[in-house]
């Protein structure tokens, strides 16, 4: 498809283009991969699968969630190809289930990629700091607090100047991803003395450890140790949907968004298992290591590389970790700017603005960025980490759960790219699969998630039926983009 093509579908959505539609394929597919960024939760989250069930969250657990993750990608990417738009989840929801679907889920969406980008950036300091060992006298929270506060408001300041430069780095991102990955496999696996396959497949229960600040409360049940090893992959392998969210900044997007979502996934998976299961095989001791708790792997890689290439790979995945959350911040800015041209946040008048030079909704921009700083100063870490996931996972769910119901009833005129008969089912697996997912991470220590979710989904009640079930309009008319013609 071209130009003229892709504005002619977004005209039959009710929109007409305002966004620079200058991203190729494969920069569609990079800044889901980006996002994804196993360099960032398959590092910092690591030690989450290892000191659950041990080797057994690496070698099994990984795949296993990964494979449901290609689920919810398949789903997302029919629905995808049939409406690409930004703020995608959004339009879907609304279109396929109404009002109020596409407005609840707009709003666990955002709230989602705004506490991602805080959870990134926070992460990606944290790991830094750990890697190269900054001092505690160092380290202080003011510094801490200012370092990310910056990171992020140099993210918005990139962003700013439009989607051209920030392609040109989320595509270098998804190189840099790739490549890092590799030579950091490669390398562990050459240091690795003696292969100890075993530790892929190992069940042990390192719950309680390490002490004085466990991962997980001691328990006895091995097995849901085994399910709550499930979030290393889970806050992994997430985010994709910002190849939804750049759909009107993308050529052929009715092909290459579904693409750019479920190669983004595989990629991850993929990459992802081979690395993290290198980093467990050149562990010295996977007792040790999980007594190293978060520090695990900048811990193994020290102990089995040399010096110079040790800090060298550390270094560039910290650029990697920084490259994550611009692409973050690119996804959660297209999501409000959606949002606020159909009128669904305050101010929205000045949200949706687009700025004439870039071609980038700048206003949004830094929205996104001030409100992820300034949840980063008002909301503790761990806090951040339990309810980001959640709230992305809520909204994938909600119009993957609208798009089963409408499927081949009101929903019958589908985009180029689609699964055929295999959606409902893998729709089904998808809704069950995220519900699970939901709950497993408001489980101890996170059980604070309970009281935050539970309050966002009463409070989002209370506006709808209170105010904005009689006030917001949603997405414009396009009957003619569900139906056969």
């Amino acid at each position: 498809m071209n130009h003229p093509d892709d504005e002619k579908l977004l005209r039959q959505l009710g929109y007409e283009q305002e966004l620079s539609r200058r991203m190729s394929g494969f920069s569609n597919f990079a800044i889901s991969l980006s996002i994804i960024c196993i360099l960032a939760g398959g590092i910092t989250s690591f030690h989450v699968g290892l000191c659950s069930a041990g080797g057994a969250s690496i070698g099994l657990g990984w795949p296993l969630v990964c494979l449901f993750s290609l689920c919810v990608a398949a789903t997302m990417a029919q629905v995808a190809s049939a409406f690409p738009t930004a703020g995608g989840l959004y339009h879907w929801g609304s279109i396929l289930g109404g009002r109020a679907c596409g407005w609840v889920t707009a709003w666990f969406n955002l709230a989602g990629l705004i506490t991602v980008l805080a959870a990134i950036n926070a992460g990606t300091y944290d790991f830094a700091t750990a890697a190269f060992g900054v001092s505690a006298e160092a380290n202080t929270a003011t510094v801490r607090t200012t370092v990310i506060v910056l990171m992020t408001l140099s993210q918005g300041l990139l962003n700013h100047y439009g989607i051209h430069l920030t392609t040109r780095l989320t595509d270098l991102s998804g190189y840099l991803i790739l490549a890092v990955a590799t030579v950091l496999t490669v390398a562990l696996l050459v240091a690795t003395k003696q292969f100890e396959w075993a530790r892929l497949w190992t069940f042990t229960n390192f719950s309680g450890l390490p002490e004085g600040g466990a991962v997980f409360p001691k328990q006895d049940n091995l097995m849901w140790l085994f399910a709550l090893g499930f979030l290393l992959p889970a806050y992994t392998i997430t985010g994709f949907d910002a190849s939804a969210h750049t759909s009107e900044e993308t050529v052929g997007a009715a092909m290459n968004v579904p693409k750019g979502i479920v190669r983004s996934v595989w990629v991850s998976g993929v990459f992802g298992w081979v690395m993290i299961c290198a980093i467990l095989l050149a562990m010295p001791s996977v007792k040790e290591g999980v007594e190293q708790g978060a520090n695990v792997v900048p811990w193994t890689m020290k102990a089995a590389l040399p010096d110079a290439l040790a800090s060298v790979l550390l270094a560039l995945i910290i650029a990697a970790q920084y490259l994550c959350g611009l692409a973050a911040l690119t996804s959660a800015s297209r999501m409000t700017y959606a949002f606020a041209r159909d009128g669904g946040l305050p101010f929205s008048d000045a949200l949706r603005r687009v700025n004439p030079a870039s071609k980038s909704p700048s206003v949004a921009v830094w929205f996104a960025a001030i409100a992820a700083a300034l949840f980063t100063i008002l909301v503790p870490y761990v806090t951040i980490a339990a309810v980001c996931v959640i709230f992305l996972y809520i909204s994938y769910a909600l119009p993957v759960a609208a798009g089963f119901l409408a499927h081949g009833r009101t929903w019958t005129r589908m985009g180029p790219w689609q699964i055929g008969r295999l959606y409902r089912p893998l729709a089904v697996v998808s809704v069950l699969g995220c519900l699970f997912l939901i709950v497993i991470g408001m489980q101890p220590p996170n059980e604070q998630a309970v009281k935050i979710v539970g309050g966002t989904v009463v409070l989002l009640l209370a506006v709808w039926f209170g105010l904005e079930k009689r006030r917001f309009k949603g997405p414009p008319e396009a009957c003619s983009v569900l139906r056969v013609p």
